[in-house]
């Protein structure tokens, strides 16, 4: 499903973001991975029941807006900002994708009256010397995939994979995906820790932590490193998924964010 974004306004010179919104009911925010902007049938499975904004990451699409940006502070309070301005005044339902679960996590430990329910799906944020996070910037292509995906050859994968047969939107596709990744390694590049360790414990709203079990670029050990650091977490564990559970297991993955957010009075 393709759905035009509608670009908010900032202040302080910054361009507009172009967020991608759809659906009605409470809402809920998703803050997308390393590659990108999107909108993947997970969304569209939540936007049945909420009112979804997925915004992009700043500098994606106008490099210049990381000249205002310099770290992960300047980048908590941009978010804050654009909240605002989406009208999000009462607490929300916020869900962060590896780097976008960076950046949530942050946000919530920054923020933490402002978040209903938190969802960490395979977050960037921790290190540990024993297992390393893997980096998605330098690695060679035909590595990275080996690292984000359990089955290339699954048909939801596949499509994801494969490359447009219109040269221009192949083009403008690569273009997009290379400027998303060069304004996520500003905030991150080269080691995605930048002391979150210290402030997971601020987190004061209920936290779903989803892995990929076969998560080869943020392995699912950092499940249990989160969940060991926010007081009211939970983990599940989904099989058959690298990095990306949502799109190899988007059923599991929704059915398992659809009833937490749903649910009240604890686990």
């Amino acid at each position: 499903m393709t759905i035009s974004p509608k670009h908010v306004a900032l202040t302080g010179n910054l361009s507009p973001n172009p967020v991608i919104a759809a659906g009605d009911g409470s809402p809920v925010v998703f803050l997308h991975g390393p590659f990108g902007q999107e909108w993947p049938g997970f969304l569209e499975d939540l936007s049945a029941t909420h009112r979804v904004f997925a915004p992009a990451n700043p500098g994606a699409e106008e490099p210049a807006d990381l000249e205002l940006l310099d770290d992960l502070h300047d980048l908590v309070v941009y978010y804050d900002e654009l909240f605002d301005e989406l009208g999000l005044t009462e607490p929300f339902d916020l869900i962060g994708h590896s780097y976008g679960g960076l950046v949530a996590a942050e946000y919530a430990a920054t923020y933490p009256r402002r978040i209903r329910k938190l969802v960490l799906i395979d977050s960037m944020g921790l290190w540990r010397d024993d297992q390393p996070v893997n980096e998605y910037v330098t690695v060679a292509p035909e590595v990275l995939q080996g690292q984000l995906w359990h089955d290339t050859t699954a048909p939801a994968v596949a499509a994801r994979l494969a490359p447009s047969e219109d040269i221009a939107e192949a083009q403008a596709q690569f273009m997009k995906e290379y400027l998303s990744v060069a304004s996520t390694a500003h905030f991150v590049f080269p080691i995605p820790e930048r002391g979150l360790h210290k402030r997971l414990r601020r987190i004061s709203s209920e936290t779903l932590l989803i892995w990929g079990a076969e998560d080869g670029l943020v392995p699912s050990a950092y499940a249990q490193e989160f969940q060991s650091r926010i007081a009211s977490s939970e983990v599940r564990l989904v099989q058959a998924a690298g990095h990306f559970p949502h799109v190899e297991q988007q059923e599991e993955v929704s059915r398992l964010v659809l009833d937490f957010l749903a649910r009240t009075g604890g686990k």
